[in-house]
């Protein structure tokens, strides 16, 4: 048996099997699916898609990526956004006012 695969979290997985989630989280509950848990995430395990496959299957499965890449974007952009904020925190906290400069007269 061949053990190409590939962990779906459960959006992704019914968005590839064109089902709702509460569908695929009844196949989890009644043991239907191979799953895994990580952090209260559950994932599922399907096949891995192969060149044989449909064109169509080869689309969802770039889309699954793109969708994927989307999200691991925003996330880097908020968590980029948080740390520039902090930086400007940490710098209007340890900014030292120089005294001005004294007039000389000539």
């Amino acid at each position: 048996m061949n053990q190409d695969g590939i962990w779906l979290s459960i959006l992704d997985y019914a968005t590839a099997r064109k089902t709702s989630i509460s569908t695929i989280r009844r196949s989890i509950k009644a043991g239907h699916v191979k799953f895994r848990e990580e952090n209260g995430k559950y994932f599922i395990w399907t096949k891995e898609i192969k060149n044989d496959y449909s064109e169509e299957k080869k689309e969802l499965a770039i889309k699954l990526e793109l969708e994927f890449l989307k999200k691991q974007h925003r996330e880097l952009i908020e968590e980029v956004n948080d740390l520039k904020m902090l930086l400007n925190v940490y710098e209007d906290q340890h900014r030292v006012d120089l005294p001005p400069i004294p007039e000389i007269e000539l």
